[in-house]
């Protein structure tokens, strides 16, 4: 029962995200709401982290799963992806390593911005 509390509150949420998606006109995908939202909640305490945790964690479990399906549908595509293939590779290999160096500055950012936090804080 616990479980299905957990998983309802989960698509509860997907949910709303999947509404404001449909209503805001602005280019943002619906499951970006849907994180915002869930962190807003979980961050403010409405909802506990108690309260989905465990479910949570199970879906990240078995999300790979998740790609399988559309890894077959790229195998399926080959004849129209086969003349853009290294465009593609070249694509992937460029935004990967740009989102790695985006995020690495940023969380240095965050920690420097924390440390100087607590440096005023023990002064």
């Amino acid at each position: 029962m616990k479980y299905i509390k957990q998983l309802t509150i989960i698509l509860i949420l997907s949910f709303i995200s999947e509404f404001l998606g449909a209503v805001i006109p602005l280019p943002i995908p619906a499951c970006v709401y849907g994180i915002i939202l869930l962190f807003a909640l979980l961050e403010t305490k409405i909802i506990p982290l108690d309260a989905i945790e465990e479910t949570g964690r199970f879906l990240v479990t078995v999300m790979p799963i998740m790609f399988i399906p559309p890894a077959i549908r790229l195998i399926e595509l080959w004849d129209v992806l086969k003349p853009i293939w290294l465009i593609c590779l070249f694509i992937v290999i460029v935004t990967t390593f740009l989102v790695m160096l985006v995020s690495g500055k940023v969380t240095e950012g965050v920690l420097r911005l924390s440390s100087r936090k607590e440096n005023k804080k023990d002064v």
